[in-house]
């Protein structure tokens, strides 16, 4: 498992663990039970706080990404298919929004997008 944090990014350290564990686990790269580091070896590893990991860690878990049992460390949950279906749409959304605002700023119009949205499409099959 390998996180890249940014010091240049926007986002919080601890949101930049989340969301490449989260991605890290929708793509299946990390699967059901796996153990991740321990807070405290995942903070020394990336030479960060404690504190910064503890607030991914909480997160994932409340996200339902992980669990944590005493005693044994935190790991990867079962992913229910409605909720990695929901996961998904939720980011293919945001990067939908983004395009459509970086297109606006470009001047395209309405038909514009949808036409070059229609050629994505017409390319991937």
């Amino acid at each position: 498992m390998h996180i890249h944090l940014s010091n240049a990014s926007d986002k919080p350290i601890y949101e930049q663990i989340t969301v490449q564990l989260k991605e890290a686990i929708l793509s299946n790269k990390l699967q059901p039970g796996y153990a991740l580091p321990s807070i405290r070896a995942l903070a020394k590893d990336l030479k960060i706080s404690v504190m910064t990991t503890k607030r991914a860690y909480a997160d994932l878990e409340r996200d339902g990404f992980i669990e944590t049992v005493a005693g044994k460390g935190s790991f990867v949950t079962e992913r229910n298919q409605d909720f990695l279906r929901e996961e998904l749409l939720r980011q293919v959304e945001e990067h939908m929004q983004k395009a459509v605002k970086t297109a606006k700023t470009a001047g395209m119009t309405k038909e514009e997008i949808q036409e070059l949205l229609s050629l994505i499409l017409e390319e991937d099959n």
